[in-house]
């Protein structure tokens, strides 16, 4: 089956009726590497906002506006590190959507993978949409908050080669323990198959 074009899931999700306060929120999870940060960037735009520079590229100084009807929130920027999915549904849950989820503001510090601590405050204040991509997002709890969980998928070689391809041959053995942790993660939350959508990560995905 081909993949839903860029638009239909747009139009799908502001369909939808908010489940997380009046903020409605878009999970994209899947393994590392499969193209999640990518489609986030590009549902981002469909829905009225703008890209991400990626994880790591918070500006304290730039915060994004208040008024932006989209925010993307990246797992690398959540986790504590390679070995950080035990930590991401306090973060995930417990400073961001639970507080949202009450009516509140949500607010986390950014890990910083260089430096190997949590850095940048970021804010997350009610938005219309706020899409948050990462291995392990689509846990039980968010996904009950969500309008819409997608999964991203790739063969395991293939998401190698795009990791090392960014990161460098030398992070090889980091990658290869991430993937062995992931798989039992996304087991453990039932995923690929509670999500509402399942992507092929290595296929087209129409604009419209």
């Amino acid at each position: 089956m081909a993949n839903p074009s860029i638009r239909d899931t747009a139009q799908r999700v502001r369909d939808a009726t908010a489940r997380c306060s009046r903020t409605r929120l878009i999970l994209i999870d899947g393994p590392a590497g499969s193209g999640k940060s990518t489609l986030a960037d590009r549902l981002a735009v469909a829905l009225g906002g703008e890209a991400s520079a990626g994880a790591g590229t918070f500006r304290p100084d730039a915060p994004l506006a208040y008024s932006a009807p989209v925010q993307i929130l990246h797992g690398d920027d959540l986790y504590e590190g390679w070995s950080g999915l035990a930590t991401l549904p306090e973060v995930l849950l417990g400073q961001i959507l639970e507080p949202l989820a009450a009516g509140a503001e949500g607010a986390f510090h950014m890990w910083d993978w260089v430096e190997g601590r949590r850095t940048h405050e970021i804010r997350v204040p009610q938005r219309e949409f706020l899409i948050v991509e990462g291995v392990g997002v689509g846990m039980p709890r968010a996904r009950e908050l969500a309008v819409l969980t997608v999964f991203v998928d790739a063969p395991a070689e293939e998401r190698l080669r795009r990791g090392i391809a960014r990161d460098g041959a030398g992070m090889l053995s980091e990658w290869q323990r991430w993937q062995a942790t992931e798989t039992d993660h996304l087991a453990a939350a039932g995923l690929p198959a509670a999500a509402d959508v399942v992507v092929d990560g290595t296929a087209p995905i129409p604009d419209k």
